[in-house]
């Protein structure tokens, strides 16, 4: 199973001895026959001996655990979970080495923080001293009885201001949504405010600042917390109450409508990358564009798509917990190949089942945006960029039109910008594995757009 090859772990096991010099970040390429992914080791020094993670950017997996890492006389040895093993030899600033996993064995050399220096390039980020207020915010959501922080910017000027809620997609996220070492919120936030338009932002519940736990929230519950910096901004003495406008990005953008559709004081929405399509219809989509266009073959993809889609049809129809989890452990032990032990075996199982059973995968799968978008009344811009392969745009953009149609709301722009990726990047061919490497945070076109496009509706 593709999305089998490297996995998500929440626990960190960290053991280790001997450190010397491989402490840092370690890049290299895995070439395995469908495609290269890029691979990065952090490595560091505890008071118990060396510890270490592992990224695979090119599939959005960071900070996955290793349970074992060893490191003598020159030779690196690491392992996850007995799953994947590598063994390497340092010589001068490189390891040469072997990656194995499942019965397979693919070269892997490391290099030492080549990674790290390309993406350190974003001359779109801003530099202190700014020519606007820059406020630390704490806000309550009464609800869950939790406590959000972030940062309220605001012109530098006597007034009342209209503003925008950033609303990031999924994962981890902080307040300037931060990815690949990009922060996109913080530039989407600077070019704004210096244009006169107030914006909060803010860390996803459990991140940063914020209270609360992340493992266990929904799109439903990230809702909540947007609703309630909407409530906090109503108490805000410089902002127009009747110009408070949500913009979501990617998961952000079911989010934007599911809270306009219950509270009517929001004045417009912006859907960044947002998706019209359910959860299901959305992650097979993006599998066969991301499949596609890097390079399987049409009987890999196939399959792939087949196994996931069993995988979902699994979760989006058995309404039973346990049971749920009992059918979705025999599909995945049934596709595993037979060169893993038993042992092997249920922990990748149990891996899996930390993900596809979790609460936000479960409820993200069964919601649709088009039951939210019907009841939005605001004026609604949605932009997408047409090398968006995570949210594919022209059934996206297809599905948000239809469905505020449906719901009668006339007020709505949208647009799909040519050569933007997912993060509304410049880009060649939109693989997430360009996103670290492109200088660009966010395309001056995308960021005229939406500022332009909010000073209309608030003349």
């Amino acid at each position: 199973m593709k999305h089998l090859f490297l996995f998500s772990l929440i626990l960190i096991f960290s053991f280790g001895i001997n450190a010397q010099d491989i402490t840092g970040t370690w890049n290299g390429e895995l070439k395995i026959p469908t495609e290269q992914l890029k691979m990065v080791i952090h490595i560091k020094q505890s008071g118990k001996g060396l510890t270490a993670t592992m990224d695979s950017p090119d599939q959005s997996r960071f900070g996955i655990p290793v349970s074992t890492i060893t490191f003598d006389n020159l030779k690196l040895h690491f392992s996850i979970s007995g799953i994947i093993v590598y063994d390497g030899e340092l010589q001068d600033d490189t390891i040469n080495g072997i990656f194995k996993q499942s019965g397979m064995s693919f070269p892997l050399n490391l290099k030492r923080d080549t990674a790290r220096q390309i993406v350190m390039l974003r001359p779109q980020e801003p530099k202190k001293p700014f020519p606007y207020l820059s406020e630390d915010v704490t806000f309550e959501n009464k609800k869950d009885n939790i406590s959000l922080a972030g940062t309220l910017t605001l012109p530098n000027k006597e007034g009342v201001f209209t503003v925008v809620v950033l609303i990031a997609g999924s994962g981890p996220q902080d307040r300037n949504e931060e990815v690949f070492g990009h922060k996109p919120f913080l530039v989407l936030s600077d070019y704004l405010t210096r244009n006169g338009i107030a914006v909060l932002r803010y860390d996803k519940r459990g991140i940063g600042k914020s209270t609360g736990n992340y493992q266990i929230a929904t799109t439903a519950d990230f809702a909540s917390d947007a609703e309630s910096a909407v409530e906090y901004l109503k108490t805000r003495k410089e902002i127009n109450k009747k110009e408070i406008g949500l913009i979501g990005h990617s998961e952000g953008g079911i989010i934007a409508p599911m809270v306009a559709s219950e509270n009517k004081s929001v004045a417009f929405i912006i859907l960044l990358a947002g998706p019209g399509l359910n959860g299901e219809q959305l992650l097979l989509l993006q599998e066969q564009a991301i499949g596609k266009s890097s390079g399987m073959t049409d009987k890999d993809l196939k399959k792939l798509i087949t196994e996931n889609k069993n995988l979902y049809d699994i979760i989006t129809k058995v309404n039973i917990e346990e049971e749920m989890k009992k059918e979705l452990s025999n599909y995945i032990q049934s596709e595993l190949p037979d060169s893993l032990n038993q042992d092997q075996k249920e922990q990748v199982v149990n891996q899996e089942l930390k993900i596809l059973a979790s609460p936000w995968y479960v409820y993200f799968l069964k919601t649709d945006p088009a039951t939210y978008l019907k009841e939005v009344k605001c004026p609604v811009l949605a932009l997408n960029g047409s090398k968006d392969l995570q949210v594919p745009p022209e059934q996206n953009i297809s599905a948000i039109k239809q469905a505020l149609a449906d719901g009668g709301n006339k007020k709505v722009t949208t647009e799909i910008l040519p050569g933007l990726n997912h993060l509304f990047q410049e880009c060649k061919t939109g693989l997430p594995n360009e996103y670290a490497t492109i200088e660009q945070t966010f395309s001056p076109t995308a960021l005229l757009i939406i500022k332009n496009w909010i000073l209309k509706q608030t003349k």
